[in-house]
């Protein structure tokens, strides 16, 4: 995919490599984004690249096909939706993540 910056570059990291939720929490203002929709999140920064580890980059769509939910409240409520979709379907690279979060509501 032709990515609209690169993921690494200036616009999408500051200068360092960072991924996955992070990347997704920069494109966030708390004071002023909630209630976030999901959709219009979406059409706003669907095609922005988030980099899951050191060789996979998808689109920022692609994760929030599987959030559910069409609205959140605050950002904790996004932050657990997200992070709930990335462990369930493959976007989750970290080592021994459901180690943390088992038996936990997400």
């Amino acid at each position: 995919m032709d990515w609209p910056h690169d993921p690494d570059g200036e616009e999408g990291s500051e200068g360092g490599r960072k991924y996955g939720q992070a990347i997704i929490a920069k494109k966030i203002d708390e004071g002023e984004d909630f209630p976030l929709n999901k959709s219009e999140f979406v059409a706003e920064f669907g095609d922005d690249p988030i980099r899951l580890d050191y060789e996979r980059v998808v689109s920022l769509s692609e994760i929030f096909e599987h959030v559910d939910g069409e609205e959140f409240g605050d950002f904790v409520e996004l932050h657990k939706a997200v992070g709930k979709a990335m462990r369930d379907n493959g976007f989750w690279f970290y080592e021994g993540a459901d180690k943390f979060v088992k038996g936990k509501k997400a």
